[in-house]
């Protein structure tokens, strides 16, 4: 059974069973133990705020659909604005879903590639036919997006010839997945200056994934935890070659900021995406 089929069987198995969530909370525990033991760092990254990594505080985020499996609009903030910074940047993404962060850094970035498996894994993983087709369905027709399909446990990221400046991970989560896709990224895809984002890193904005966690320690150099980042009031981890003032996450936050937030309600039209 593939780990795609064994998290829609886990999943299957909480809804019928909550109580199998103990066995979930245990093991959180068990990462956590395992990255203070050997990291030292079991009360998670230190915390930067938006403002801070982005150079702004005011943006629009012009494709949210409010549905399962996505990101936080901060989570959307976060990568839109880093791309912003980058001139002519150039964007990775692994794990497309409907394409909506691919989307709304499109708008900011020089080029985007996103990699997600092929319709015949996701078949072979027992996924429907409807959750297939809506792969890239906010990034399907945009000029400046490339869309792979694959497995990043056998793709030939050495084959791409090519660095990018802005990198988000948020493929599998599992422990051993994260840990293959960042050895993958650092080895073949960043620069000196390149922008590392892993989305999931933490379960909500004050509470560390440990089993994410574990696998982007394990799986990035030693030398480089140094410039690990949790990105404040978001899910993501942030790898950055520039320093930040960074204060430790507390749990629960005092909010020393807050958001105003607009809604505008926006039809999809046919043919603009493609679903």
């Amino acid at each position: 059974m593939s780990k795609a089929a064994k998290l829609f069987k886990a999943i299957r198995l909480l809804v019928r069973q909550p109580s199998l969530l103990n066995h979930v909370i245990d093991t959180d525990d068990n990462w956590r133990r395992y990255v203070e033991k050997r990291y030292q760092l079991a009360d998670g990254l230190p915390v930067v705020s938006l403002a801070d990594l982005t150079g702004t505080s005011a943006g629009e985020i012009p494709v949210f659909a409010f549905l399962d499996g996505g990101s936080l609009p901060s989570d959307h903030f976060l990568l839109m604005n880093l791309a912003a910074n980058i001139k002519g940047c150039k964007y990775f993404e692994i794990g497309t879903w409907r394409g909506e962060s691919v989307a709304n850094v499109a708008a900011h970035a020089a080029h985007c590639t996103t990699l997600n498996l092929s319709d015949e894994q996701m078949q072979a993983a027992g996924m429907s036919e409807e959750y297939i087709s809506l792969i890239g369905f906010f990034s399907n027709q945009l000029p400046n997006v490339t869309h792979l399909r694959g497995d990043t446990s056998d793709f030939d990221f050495a084959g791409l010839n090519k660095k990018y400046d802005l990198i988000f991970i948020d493929g599998d989560h599992h422990h051993e997945m994260v840990k293959n896709d960042t050895q993958k990224v650092f080895a073949h895809l960043v620069h000196e200056r390149s922008i590392v984002v892993w989305h999931d890193y933490a379960r909500n904005p004050e509470t560390p994934r440990f089993d994410v966690f574990a696998g982007i320690l394990d799986g990035l150099p030693p030398h480089l935890h140094k410039n690990l980042y949790h990105a404040g009031n978001t899910l993501s981890a942030v790898y950055s070659p520039a320093k930040h003032k960074t204060h430790a996450l507390q749990n629960p936050v005092r909010p020393t900021h807050y958001f105003n937030v607009g809604l505008t309600i926006s039809p999809v039209l046919p043919g603009k995406p493609k679903s």
